[in-house]
């Protein structure tokens, strides 16, 4: 017997992303109704995680989870951070808007980071878990797989861009990938 799990995002790609993740876990994912609407209003990637579990556990009285994720750059401070969606208006917006801040300084390296955190019913978080990936930043962006900063987030140990990786090998040396394999361990250790 399945348990229902709200995936707090109306977002169908984030969904079977998720699925993928937790395919084994003996979860069935479901979206978050498409009226609920949360605003990110955390600091940390953690917090913002937390912050979506939680009101969509309490709105749909379902266990729920919630990932929050972005791009930090060493060179701007950590920025966009917490704001890496709202960088830009698009895509190539967001992408041109980091190339132009770093311009032609040397020091590249950044980090992907991923939160995730699921939600009891009542709201209260039962687990969370955080992954990271460095990298750097590309002077331009390189494959068209992915989405969001991937054609320029370029991974040394691989030699390639997020965005020139299959699927399978993005999942195991993604940010993502690291927390939702985290996670999984507490949930098989029952450690919630």
């Amino acid at each position: 017997m399945s348990k229902l799990l709200v995936v707090a995002t109306g977002n169908p790609g984030k969904l079977r992303e998720m699925q993928a993740y937790l395919a084994d876990s003996g979860w069935e994912l479901t979206l978050k109704p498409e009226e609920l609407e949360i605003e990110e209003t955390g600091d940390t990637f953690a917090a913002n995680a937390c912050l979506k579990a939680s009101k969509v556990a309490q709105a749909t009285g379902n266990w729920a989870i919630a990932d929050d994720s972005g791009l930090q750059v060493d060179a701007l401070d950590g920025a966009p951070g917490v704001y890496s969606a709202r960088y830009g208006k698009t895509d190539g917006d967001r992408i041109a808007r980091v190339l132009r801040e770093l311009g032609d300084t040397p020091k590249r390296q950044a980090q992907f980071v991923c939160a995730v955190a699921i939600a009891r019913p009542d709201g209260t978080i039962a687990l969370e878990s955080e992954g990271v990936c460095r990298g750097e930043i590309l002077p331009a962006p390189r494959g068209d797989g992915g989405f969001g900063y991937d054609p320029i987030f370029y991974v040394p140990e691989k030699q390639l861009t997020f965005a020139e990786m299959t699927p399978d090998l993005k999942r195991s040396v993604s940010h993502r990938g690291k927390a939702f394999a985290a996670l999984l361990q507490k949930l098989k250790n029952g450690s919630w």
